[in-house]
């Protein structure tokens, strides 16, 4: 199955993996060895502590590079939805009953940061989104009951 991300998390995740084999992976072993020389390791913390953070490291690597491998990388510049709400859209809102605006982005599930305004594209409100066009309505199911919103614009940046 391929995972969809933008260019730009893509290379976020290139940039966590090279920082992950190249800083930390030396780090850890050196801190495991380092631990090593202080003798018995059926008591040593500094030991345990390493040997589990270099777990977390190895894994990481191999989620980073599964995910990588999987990737389907959209650049959302080179999109031609003709102004439908596609992934990797930039879609600008109006909260038709509270009557404010916000502007999200429809990305990965890894990309998605909601302060930032990057929504993943399995959730309920980009769900309601794809496939729309500017000046539609999409309804949202939230906590607090439906939410009606107006797509004011859509763009692939």
């Amino acid at each position: 199955m391929s995972i969809p991300l933008t260019v730009t998390g893509a290379e976020k995740l290139k940039a966590e993996l090279h920082r992950l084999k190249t800083v930390d992976r030396p780090n850890v072993i050196a801190a495991i060895a380092e631990a090593r020389s202080h003798g018995d390791l059926s008591e040593n913390a500094e030991y345990d502590a390493a040997k589990e953070r270099q777990g977390f490291i190895e894994g990481r690597i191999a989620e980073i590079e599964g995910k990588l491998g999987n990737a389907q990388i959209i650049d959302p510049k080179e999109l031609d939805a003709e102004g439908r709400v596609v992934f990797g859209a930039t879609v600008e809102l109006e909260d038709v009953e509270a009557g404010k605006q916000v502007t999200y982005q429809i990305v990965g599930d890894d990309e998605a940061d909601l302060k930032a305004g990057m929504i993943s594209v399995n959730s309920p409100i980009a769900r309601a989104l794809i496939g729309k066009y500017a000046g539609d309505m999409a309804e949202v199911q939230a906590p607090g009951g439906v939410r009606e919103y107006e797509i004011v614009d859509v763009r692939y940046v």
